[in-house]
């Protein structure tokens, strides 16, 4: 425990960035990936195929040089400086466009499992595609998508890790700067797993809880 309790200000500092990696990239994530997934169910053929393009792209390419990508070749296009500010902000955008690409394919499959009966029907009151989407397909999909949608961020959580090697501070690259004030980095190590694997097991909670709420709910 001496590694933790002698360096709780390094811990706490570099905690919080993974979590805000996490949450932000995300957010991102969900959003992205809930438009991409219509896109890919939409009526309209370039919708599908700009949708169909992004996913095999981004999702077929290593998630290292999709942050090389946003770290080094989209600052100079956009005329950025690269401050700590900066990277953290590339940082989530590649977690955010690489991981909106697994949600995508998730709530498509999700899309997948409504009856297209009820889509049929909504069209034949009137709604658009729009609405139909939003008001009768989404809700039953994202209901039916608990649990791959967990495994997607399961994993955006340990994708964190990732931009540890672009300067950005979370549990990573902890290990570097407790190694200058003499920690065993055998046991950093250790402990960044044992983080890691208790937030996993967080999340894997939120998952039951979730799917018993809306298990109730329907």
């Amino acid at each position: 425990m001496g590694v933790i309790i002698d360096n709780l200000d390094l811990w706490g500092e570099f905690l919080l960035g993974t979590l805000w990696l996490f949450f932000a990239g995300g957010v991102v994530a969900l959003i992205l990936g809930t438009m991409v997934g219509a896109m890919r169910v939409s009526p309209i053929p370039v919708a599908r195929a700009v949708g169909t393009i992004y996913v095999n792209t981004i999702r077929n390419t290593p998630l290292t040089l999709v942050f090389f990508a946003f770290s080094f070749a989209l600052p100079p296009l956009l005329g950025l400086r690269l401050t700590t500010a900066t990277s953290v902000t590339l940082a989530i955008c590649a977690l955010g466009v690489y991981t909106a690409t697994y949600v995508a394919e998730t709530i498509r499959s999700g899309i997948n499992t409504v009856p297209v009966g009820q889509a049929e029907a909504a069209r034949a009151l009137g709604l658009t595609f729009g609405q139909v989407m939003g008001l009768v397909v989404m809700p039953q999909a994202f209901r039916s998508v608990i649990p791959p949608m967990m495994s997607v961020f399961i994993a955006l959580l340990k994708n964190t890790t990732v931009a540890a090697g672009f300067s950005v501070v979370n549990l990573g690259s902890i290990r570097n700067y407790l190694s200058e004030r003499g920690a065993n980095q055998f046991e950093v190590i250790l402990w960044v797993m044992v983080i890691f694997v208790a937030l996993v097991l967080l999340l894997s909670w939120a998952q039951r809880a979730l799917e018993n709420r809306w298990r109730v709910a329907r």
